[in-house]
């Protein structure tokens, strides 16, 4: 887990490409500029920032997105469920118009920094040989791998993880904090001493994003999951919405090294969408949506040869 040599890694233009011609990587786009976090490494691949999709005209957006195949051959859209309804139609709308299965819209149950993470983790793996269903389907897997929560100051607008009564009377006393874990087991305790929450079983980075909060807590849950260290960005725009309150501090533990990223995506067994024809891993294609083709199970099939007349 703490190497940080690129093992197994191969560059892009490599394996399946025509010799002399460089593979361009797929687009992993983003909604806001907020969610494009800055690069780990030289090999992390920019992401595309689709600005004020529901503010500006729609053959303005259908140029972008035309544009955006036309050199990455596919695009997927990394966005959280605090995107405004407005954003997520236009961008099945946009799917639509082009009637293309080149364009993969991801939105994970993760936080917003949670999910600005995720897109850069994708980032990195653009940068390598792997097909774009695999980058697509590889969102899935190492979501499982993320840890995502805050420190609030308030619980009594929280409405993605559970909360007791008790929990929402305690909001309205001056002072109160709460550690919560959105993903991927809720959790929710209020913020004391001896205030712990169970994280990764892996080392990990920890990115923390400040809100109108001011804690220290956050550098002890720091210790407590092990991590490498800390590592600071400004607070995405959607958390607020997200979590209910601007009076927070939001946090995610993640994997920064790409050759472990690559290792993991890489050791899941790949097949063919048996729609779309695209490799993935996983029983979904991010892409068309399709899953595995739903079988007569044996017992199902052994009756209605009983039941058939001769």
């Amino acid at each position: 887990m703490k190497s940080s040599r690129l093992i197994g890694v191969t560059p892009v233009g490599r394996r399946g490409v025509k010799s002399g011609e460089l593979r361009v990587p797929t687009a992993i786009a983003v909604t806001s500029a907020d969610m494009a976090l800055p690069v780990q490494d030289e090999r992390t691949v920019p992401a595309v920032v689709l600005r004020d999709l529901d503010r500006r005209p729609l053959d303005q957006t259908l140029a972008e997105f035309t544009a955006l195949l036309e050199q990455h051959g596919h695009v997927i859209v990394v966005c959280s469920a605090a995107v405004p309804d407005a954003v997520t139609r236009r961008l099945h709308t946009l799917r639509g118009l082009l009637e293309s299965d080149r364009i993969a819209l991801f939105r994970p149950d993760l936080p917003p920094l949670g999910i600005a993470v995720l897109a850069r983790q994708l980032r990195q793996l653009a940068s390598c040989d792997l097909s774009p269903g695999v980058i697509a389907s590889a969102g899935r897997l190492l979501t499982h791998y993320i840890h995502s929560g805050a420190v609030l100051g308030s619980v009594a607008k929280l409405d993605r993880v559970p909360v007791t009564l008790k929990a929402h009377a305690k909001s309205w006393m001056p002072g109160t904090q709460f550690a919560v874990v959105a993903h991927p087991v809720p959790q929710l305790v209020r913020v004391g001493p001896d205030t712990t929450l169970t994280g990764p079983e892996f080392s990990t980075w920890m990115l923390v994003a400040r809100g109108q909060l001011q804690s220290e807590w956050i550098g002890d849950l720091a210790k407590s999951w092990g991590s490498y260290g800390l590592r600071e960005t400004p607070l995405p725009a959607e958390s607020s919405l997200w979590w209910g309150t601007g009076r927070m501090i939001e946090f995610t533990s993640y994997l920064a090294d790409l050759s472990v990223l690559y290792q993991l995506v890489t050791s899941v067994r790949q097949t063919s969408c048996h729609w779309c024809g695209i490799d993935v891993i996983g029983d979904r294609c991010v892409f068309c949506s399709a899953t595995p083709p739903d079988y007569d199970p044996p017992a199902h099939r052994a009756l209605e040869q009983r039941t058939t007349p001769a």
